[in-house]
C-alpha cells in the first residue's frame, strides 16, 4: 500500500515507518519537524514538510494519492494538556479534523489512530479492556476521545474506515539500534531518567509517593515502541483486508511502578539517578494498565519487547550511541 505517515519523523512515527517499510509499504513521511526529526528520516521515504493546522498543505499531500495514512501528530504531554488546553485543541482536535477533511477528500480510505488509554481515566477496573468506560482525567485523554468519536462519525458519513490504537506508555528504541534519534522536549519517564544518567539533567522529579499502591508511586503500563509499531502495521493490514474498522487496547497487563523503573534503571546503567520525591500532578490516576486479549485474538499480535530490562536497555544504548555522535 501507498500510506502516508503523519507525524512520521517523530519517536512513534518513525519506528511505525521502519515497520511498513520492512512490510514492503511505500511510505511518504508528513511531518512538520517540531517534534520530530530530520535524524528519523529514511532516505527511501519521500518526504513532505508540512503542518496539520495548514489545511492546504494536507490537501496537496493527499492529492498525491494514497490508499492509507497513519496519524501520529497528536500532542500527548498530559501534564501540559491541564496547563494549555488551548494549545490541545487547536493541534489535536482542529488538525485532525483537517487530516480527516483532506483524506476522504481525495477518496483515502484506510486510516490508523495513535489514540491513547488516557479515554480511561480512572480505572474501574483492571487491565482496562476497550469496553471500559471512558472518563478522561486529563485534557490530552479528552481530545483523543473526541478524535475517536470523529472517526466514527467520518466511517458512517463517509466510509473511512480506522484503527484506533490505545495505549498507555510508549519506551524503549529501536532493538537494531537504527533509529536513535532522541526526542527534544521529553515529558515521560524513561527519557528523564536516561538524561539523568546521561549527565544531560541533574535529577528526575516524581509526582506522589503516596498513592495507594505497593510503593506509593504510580504504576503504569509500559510498552515497547518497535511493539506499537508492529501493531500500527498489522492494524492496518487488518482493516484494509476487512474493510472494518477497529478499536485495540495495546499493553502487557503488568504494570511497574515509577519507583520500580527507576530502580532497574539504576541497575542496568549502573548510574546513581538523582531523584527528588514531589507533590502529585493533576489528572495522574494512581494505576493504569490494560489487557491485549483482543488483540491477540484480531491481530495475533503480542508484545516482544516490553519487558523492563529490553525497555531500559535498548533506550540506554540509543542515549549513549547519541550523545557519542553529540558531544556539544
Amino acid at each position: 500500500m501507498k500510506v502516508l505517515v503523519i507525524g512520521g519523523a517523530g519517536y512513534i512515527g518513525s519506528h511505525v515507518v521502519k515497520e511498513l517499510m520492512a512490510k514492503g509499504h511505500k511510505v511518504t513521511v508528513f511531518d512538520n519537524l517540531s517534534s520530530g526529526l530530520i535524524q528519523n528520516l529514511f532516505p527511501e521515504n519521500d518526504f513532505i514538510s508540512g503542518d496539520i493546522l495548514h489545511p492546504e498543505t494536507l490537501d496537496a499531500a493527499f492529492a498525491r494519492g494514497f490508499d492509507a495514512f497513519i496519524h501520529l501528530a497528536a500532542f500527548k504531554a498530559a501534564g501540559e494538556s491541564m496547563i494549555k488546553p488551548e494549545k490541545y485543541s487547536i493541534n489535536n482536535i482542529n488538525g485532525t479534523l483537517n487530516i480527516l477533511n483532506a483524506a476522504t477528500a481525495h477518496n483515502c480510505k484506510y486510516m490508523v489512530f495513535s489514540s491513547s488509554a488516557a479515554v480511561f481515566g480512572e480505572p474501574q477496573y483492571l487491565p482496562i479492556d476497550e469496553n471500559h468506560p471512558k472518563n478522561p482525567e486529563n485534557y490530552y485523554g479528552f481530545t483523543k476521545l473526541k478524535i475517536e468519536e470523529f472517526m466514527g462519525w467520518y466511517d458512517k458519513l463517509k466510509g473511512l474506515k480506522f484503527a484506533a490504537l490505545r495505549y498507555f506508555n510508549a519506551a524503549g528504541y529501536d532493538p537494531e539500534g537504527v533509529l536513535y534519534g532522541l526526542e527534544k522536549n521529553p515529558a515521560n519517564l524513561l527519557p528523564i531518567m536516561m538524561e539523568v544518567a546521561c549527565g544531560k539533567r541533574e535529577k528526575v522529579s516524581i509526582f506522589g509517593n503516596d498513592y495507594p499502591t505497593r510503593d506509593g508511586t504510580c504504576i503504569r503500563d509500559y510498552i515497547h515502541v518497535s511493539d506499537l509499531a508492529t501493531a500500527h502495521v498489522m492494524a492496518l493490514e487488518y482493516i484494509a483486508s476487512k474493510n472494518e474498522s477497529l478499536t485495540l487496547n495495546l499493553g502487557t497487563g503488568n504494570g511497574v511502578t515509577v519507583t520500580e523503573m527507576l530502580e532497574a534503571t539504576r541497575r542496568i546503567t549502573g548510574k546513581e539517578i538523582k531523584a527528588d520525591y514531589v507533590g502529585r500532578r493533576a489528572g495522574d490516576p494512581a494505576q493504569l494498565t490494560a489487557t491485549s486479549a483482543k488483540a491477540k485474538e484480531v491481530l495475533g499480535w503480542e508484545p516482544k519487547y516490553s519487558d523492563v530490562d529490553t525497555l531500559i536497555d535498548s533506550t540506554y544504548k540509543a542515549y549513549t550511541k547519541y550523545y557519542s555522535e553529540h558531544k556539544d
